[in-house]
């Protein structure tokens, strides 16, 4: 709601509270109907923002604009930590640039959809028991938490 300036340097709350936008993603905000042009930011440590622009064709454009810059700074995910304890671990998401270009990264998104697909698919084949309360039901219900999310 305050004006931007260029001139003014950022300060440590500004710091403190910027959102990060590496391998998020901006879309619509379809499941929400209190206000009109309503765009929902999911970022990667899975927080959801709800931003509200003047006009649908605005509102597009911040779509399209959050997307390419948070593209820019999604490098591909590191490996998940491996422990002997066979506990689901979330791969590592870098904040730094990527190295490829717009085309080796579209076939790099389209390859890790097609295994997260294939890996939930997996996933559920095998369900654990419900009704257990138990660390293997939690690990279970976490990981098909982030497949679904991812």
């Amino acid at each position: 709601q305050d004006e931007y300036k260029p001139d003014k340097d950022l300060s440590e709350v500004d710091l403190k509270n910027a959102i990060r936008v590496h391998h998020a993603l901006a879309t619509k905000a379809s499941d929400y109907s209190k206000k009109s042009n309503v765009l929902k930011l999911k970022t990667a440590d899975w927080r959801v923002f709800l931003f509200q622009a003047p006009s649908k064709e605005e509102m597009l454009s911040w779509i399209l604009r959050i997307n390419l810059v948070a593209a820019i700074f999604s490098a591909p995910a590191f490996p998940a930590a491996i422990c002997s304890m066979k506990k689901f671990c979330r791969p590592l998401l870098p904040s730094s640039m990527t190295k490829l270009c717009q085309e080796e990264q579209l076939r790099s998104h389209e390859n890790k959809m097609k295994q997260i697909v294939d890996e939930l698919a997996e996933h559920k084949s095998h369900p654990v028991e419900k009704s257990l309360k138990s660390k293997e039901a939690e690990e279970y219900r976490l990981k098909e938490h982030y497949l679904i999310f991812e």
